[in-house]
C-alpha cells in the first residue's frame, strides 16, 4: 500500500463559520491537509509565505484585502500556487477579474463536498474546474458580433466550446472522436489565430466579445 503526500491548503475566508465547516469537511478526506487559515487576502499573503501550501480556497469579498487582489499577487510571487475561488458571488466582472488574476477554479460555496475534494485534487495537477454557472456565463455572456472569431473554421470553434468547459486534450479528442494530435494542432491554431499564448488568455477574450452560442459547440 502507498501512501501519497496530502495536499496542502489554506482557507480564506472572513466568515470563521464558513472556515470551520471547511475544515470539518477537509478531515474527512485523507489526501487533503489543511494547514492554516486567514480571515483576508492579506493575512492569506503571509500564510502562504510561511506555509507554502500547494492549493488555496480563497474567498473574494473580504476586507482589508479582497480575494482578486491577493491572488493577484500571490501569483506574482508564487506562479505554480494553485488558488481556487470559492464565493457566492458571480458577476461576469468578476469572473473575469479572477481569471485574469490567475486563479485556477472559480466555484460556489454551494458545492458539494465531494465535487470541492475533485476541484482541489485537479487543481493540484494543473486542472481548471469552473462551476456550470460559470461556464453559462463564459457562454452567454452578451449579444453582439464577434468579429474577432471569424477566423476560427466550425471544427475550431466547436474545440473553443470545449476549451470553455474545461476539457482538457484528450478529453477533447475523445468527444470530438479525433486523435490527439488533431486535438493539438487545433488548440495551437486557435490560439495563434486569436493571437493569444494560453488556454486562460482565450476565454477571457470570449468574456470581452460578445459570442453566439449557436456557434460554438457546447455539449
Amino acid at each position: 500500500m502507498t501512501t501519497e503526500t496530502p495536499i496542502r491548503i489554506i482557507l480564506v475566508d472572513d466568515h470563521a463559520m464558513l472556515r470551520m465547516g471547511l475544515a470539518v469537511f477537509l478531515k474527512s478526506y485523507p489526501d487533503l491537509k489543511l494547514v492554516g487559515e486567514a480571515s483576508n487576502g492579506k493575512e492569506a499573503i503571509t500564510l502562504c509565505t510561511e506555509l507554502k501550501p500547494d492549493v488555496v480556497l480563497m474567498d473574494i469579498m473580504m476586507p482589508i484585502m479582497d480575494g482578486i487582489t491577493a491572488t493577484r499577487n500571490l501569483m506574482l510571487s508564487y506562479p505554480d500556487l494553485k488558488i481556487i475561488m470559492l464565493t457566492s458571488f458571480g458577476e461576469e466582472r468578476l469572473i473575469k477579474d479572477v481569471i485574469e488574476a490567475g486563479a485556477i477554479g472559480y466555484l460556489f460555496k454551494k458545492v458539494s463536498s465531494d465535487d470541492l475534494a475533485q476541484a482541489i485534487r485537479a487543481a493540484q495537477k494543473g486542472v481548471s474546474t469552473y462551476a456550470t454557472e460559470v461556464t453559462d456565463i463564459l457562454v452567454h455572456a452578451v449579444r453582439q458580433p464577434f468579429s474577432i472569431f471569424n477566423d476560427l473554421t466550425p471544427r475550431e470553434r466547436e474545440v473553443l466550446g470545449l476549451m470553455i468547459k474545461g476539457y482538457g486534450n484528450n478529453q477533447i479528442a475523445t468527444e470530438l472522436v479525433i486523435t490527439l494530435s488533431t486535438t493539438k494542432s487545433h488548440v495551437s491554431n486557435i490560439l495563434s489565430k486569436l493571437n493569444v499564448t494560453s488556454r486562460t488568455e482565450a476565454i477571457i477574450l470570449v468574456l470581452e466579445y460578445t459570442l453566439n452560442l449557436d456557434d460554438f459547440y457546447i455539449p
